[in-house]
């Protein structure tokens, strides 16, 4: 099911890629997009902590989907690059930064939050880091060992339970719910569990690698 909703969202975006290579004649570049989808997490980062969930959720779906539409528009205009990859990766991390802040901002404004959510903030924020963490650096140290040539084709430390993209899904219900604080929670545990199952894969490679 997540599979079919997947594919169906990247048939979206590559007919928006078409539609936006079309019409600026191959002058809005994916990285141009990516930037853009990356300034647009601020205002959503502010809208979160004023507690305007509603909004915050709606532009959240939008810009989220701005992941999916650079990458259709760099295949289709032949600029894949390491560099374009390497810029979509940090600045999926500084998006998430983003919304933390503006929840741990929105916890603390509230009168009647005790701390204890504001420390779900932090753990959530860096548990969701440490998942891309361990995945550069476990591509790192294997490319070094000549398990794998390139990034592009070591996928065996991504995925598991909480992604970035159901992270995302998480944090967008709960604000729709107005339940932001059991998301957060969630997803701290969610990308802890994530985290070090990614661990575990890569000193799995690792031993393989060394036998």
């Amino acid at each position: 099911m997540i599979e079919y909703i997947k594919q169906a969202i990247r048939a979206i975006m590559r007919v928006l890629a078409r539609i936006i290579n079309k019409v600026s004649k191959g002058k809005i570049t994916p990285n141009d997009i990516t930037i853009f989808g990356l300034a647009m997490h601020l205002p959503i980062a502010i809208l979160i902590a004023t507690r305007h969930n509603y909004w915050a959720a709606g532009l959240l779906v939008v810009f989220g989907l701005f992941d999916t539409l650079d990458g259709e528009l760099a295949r289709m205009q032949h600029r894949e690059s390491s560099s374009g990859r390497f810029l979509d990766s940090v600045t999926d991390r500084m998006k998430e930064i983003m919304l933390y802040l503006g929840a741990a901002f929105a916890a603390i404004a509230s009168g009647n939050t005790r701390p204890y959510l504001v420390t779900w903030v932090v753990a959530a924020c860096g548990s969701a880091l440490l998942t891309s963490y361990i995945n550069a650096a476990g591509d790192a140290i294997i490319q070094t060992r000549k398990v794998v040539e390139t990034h592009a084709e070591n996928k065996a430390f991504r995925g598991g339970l909480f992604p970035f993209e159901i992270r995302v899904f998480i944090l967008v219900v709960g604000l729709l719910s107005n339940k932001l604080s059991y998301a957060i929670v969630i997803i701290a545990i969610g990308a802890t569990y994530t985290a070090l199952s990614r661990m575990m894969r890569v000193l799995r490679t690792l031993k393989v690698s060394n036998a």
